[in-house]
């Protein structure tokens, strides 16, 4: 099977213990997360052959975090070295009425200071098969947006599928210019598209009708996002499916969860998972992304079931803690057969 490249920052994961807040903390976990990474080790568990792309400094923590990739079977041959720093967040994990937090230290890391040319993206593309990218690398900087540019072109004349997961990160667009005067140009290259319903809006403006993600309590209409994929799709006609993934929160600890794709002029809709324990969200949407990814890739003329093993996937992600979602093909496939017992498996 070809490869699944992904490209994107990766950095370190400083979380509090537990429920603990910032200022009760006396130590922090450290774990290895960013949103195309994630990608990438959800499908290496899937056994997909793939390649993270990113620029990393020549430094022990640039060393512990490849080793930390390669632990999971992904690919780090074409990762490039120069500047001098990995990026970090903190995180804060909420429960119940308090959100979590993340803080972010990643100015002038390697990858914000990466420029055109950097990356020799015919060498990384062969043997490939699909090109992921999310919409938090373009908000790094100017460079950032300008080699995932580059990335996409190159993908779109190698006949190779390119996925983005529009993630927009308010945080992050600092440098001068603004989601929707950037992301229009790389999305127009992208076969497949994924984003929920605040993503669409504050970088597209596309929205469903007299839906208020704060007043859901956790029951949310599927079929009020078919809107949202049309205006998409109309305005990115390149687009051949559109996914919106449907967070219902009841609080920090109990989401309802699923998802709808759009294709071909037909709206399908996931089963909806009650998720009333979370012990880790972050990443929840990557591992989605993972999911989805390989849905199509290993069932190509079933979307629906694609959709479901997404959903799923994402589901169990929320049981897992750190960024990457550690789990099987075959777990996935139970939970989507119905088996959320959660039973000792002897």
């Amino acid at each position: 099977m070809k490869k699944v490249i992904t490209f994107g920052e990766i950095m370190l994961r400083l979380a509090t213990p537990g429920y603990q807040r910032f200022i009760q903390a006396t130590n922090l976990n450290a774990t290895f997360g960013g949103g195309e990474a994630n990608v990438a080790v959800s499908l290496s568990n899937y056994g997909i052959p793939t390649e993270f792309v990113t620029r990393l400094p020549e430094n022990d923590i640039a060393a512990w975090c490849i080793s930390d990739l390669r632990k999971y079977n992904v690919g780090t041959n074409h990762i490039v070295r120069g500047g001098s720093r990995v990026g970090i967040y903190f995180l804060e994990t909420g429960a119940v009425a308090r959100a979590s937090k993340v803080v972010y230290d990643r100015a002038n890391s390697s990858i914000a200071d990466i420029k055109p040319g950097s990356i020799d993206w015919m060498a990384v593309f062969k043997d490939a098969s699909w090109f992921h990218w999310t919409g938090i690398t373009p908000a790094l900087s100017q460079g950032a947006a300008d080699v995932c540019l580059e990335a996409i072109e190159a993908a779109n004349g190698l006949g190779i599928t390119v996925s983005c997961d529009l993630n927009y990160r308010k945080n992050l667009w600092k440098y001068g210019k603004t989601a929707s005067e950037v992301m229009p140009a790389l999305v127009a290259g992208c076969d497949v598209i994924l984003g929920n319903e605040e993503d669409c809006e504050k970088v597209f403006g596309i929205q469903p009708e007299g839906f208020d993600v704060t007043a859901t309590g956790g029951e949310i209409n599927a079929a009020e996002f078919e809107s949202v994929c049309t205006q998409m799709i109309k305005r990115f006609p390149r687009c051949k499916k559109m996914i919106v993934t449907l967070r219902g929160a009841i609080n920090a600890n109990h989401n309802t969860w699923g998802g709808v794709l759009y294709s071909d002029g037909i709206l399908k809709q996931s089963q909806r998972y009650d998720i009333t324990h979370i012990v880790d969200r972050v990443g929840g949407g990557d591992s989605f992304m993972g999911g989805l990814i390989y849905g199509l890739l290993t069932y190509p003329s079933d979307d629906q079931k694609a959709l479901e093993f997404a959903v799923a996937a994402s589901c169990l992600k929320h049981t897992v803690y750190g960024d990457f979602n550690l789990v099987s093909v075959a777990e996935v496939e139970n939970l989507m057969k119905g088996d959320g017992s959660g039973r000792v498996s002897r």
